[in-house]
């Protein structure tokens, strides 16, 4: 008898990956990158001091690269002189995914203008699909029984097992441009981790008596 058969496991995420970047600007590539690099920096320490260690804090992208008229054409002249170039920059942090706000809070009162997003996970993701693929076992089990009782014969022994896990879509938490600046009082946001859905579908032979 063979059968396919679908089941899933719901449960809480128990890590979060927290993107935090930033960008500023200077007058000239120099001048942003002194002001990049003071940021940078800053937002480094601000994470390492809080006990985050360097192998969970992972660069993504940065750039120095000069700003076109277009972004600035709304500015008073002086503030164009001072945003002719720009620098951005980015990392991902990982971390227990209650740490996820206090994580958040610290790189945006470090300087990191441009953070928000969140992705959730499992730090070990092969145990809520191994819950999910022996749950679709157990029905593909009970529809093979199913099936032997109706052709009056009886469930012999499983003869051949695959299956493929596929977790549900994680809606990142995203905000950009978060300004920064006399907040060192300002709470955290309150943030929950997600809950993680994940599918299973068998493919099962069994041996019929």
């Amino acid at each position: 008898i063979s059968v396919t058969a679908t089941d899933k496991v719901t449960a809480m995420a128990d890590t979060a990956t927290v993107h935090i970047g930033f960008i500023a600007y200077g007058p000239d590539s120099n001048g942003a990158y002194a002001t990049g690099s003071r940021i940078s920096n800053g937002i480094v320490k601000a994470l390492t001091g809080a006990g985050i260690p360097n192998d969970a804090i992972e660069s993504e992208n940065q750039n120095v690269s000069p700003v076109q008229p277009y972004q600035i054409e709304k500015l008073t002249p002086a503030e164009k002189a001072q945003r002719q170039f720009q620098i951005t920059q980015s990392w991902t942090v990982r971390v227990p995914a209650n740490d996820a706000a206090k994580t958040l809070d610290l790189a945006v009162k470090a300087g990191a203008n441009q953070s928000g997003q969140i992705d959730w996970s499992f730090k070990d993701e092969n145990a809520p699909e191994a819950q999910a693929a022996a749950k679709a076992l157990q029905r593909a089990r009970a529809q093979a029984e199913q099936m032997a009782t109706s052709l009056n014969t009886k469930l012999g022994a499983l003869l051949y097992a695959s299956n493929e896990v596929q977790a549900s879509p994680i809606r990142p938490m995203a905000m950009r441009s978060m300004a920064a600046g006399a907040m060192d009082k300002v709470e955290p946001l309150a943030i929950n981790p997600r809950q993680i859905e994940k599918t299973a579908t068998v493919h099962a032979i069994f041996a019929i008596e």
